[in-house]
């Protein structure tokens, strides 16, 4: 008997944002150069990446960041809002979300 193959897609969480939301993590950040010059270039930037990674076959899920939860996050964790801590943010808010839900 052959094993079937089963189809693994590489899974990313894509730090998300509402327009208050962004203004509001950009505004506390130690890197504001990493962000974008405005919300809308943000978000044309975010859809066009996210849209790169579908397309190679990575499935991109938007994570929305609640300031509030992040800064907390960052408290507990004796992290400085950067891009590093927002990435690690968003990977464990998408790997409490993948246990949850097996």
């Amino acid at each position: 008997m052959k094993a079937k193959r089963r189809s693994q897609s590489l899974v990313i969480g894509v730090t998300w944002y509402t327009e208050e939301t962004w203004s509001q993590v950009k505004a506390t950040a130690v890197d504001p150069e990493c962000f974008e010059e405005s919300f809308a270039k943000w978000k044309a930037m975010a859809v066009a990446a996210r849209r790169n990674f579908q397309r190679s076959g990575v499935l991109a899920l938007e994570c929305q960041i609640d300031p509030q939860e992040f800064f907390d996050w960052c408290a507990l964790n004796n992290q400085e809002n950067n891009s590093t801590a927002r990435g690690e943010f968003v990977s464990e808010k998408l790997s409490a979300a993948h246990e949850a839900k097996a």
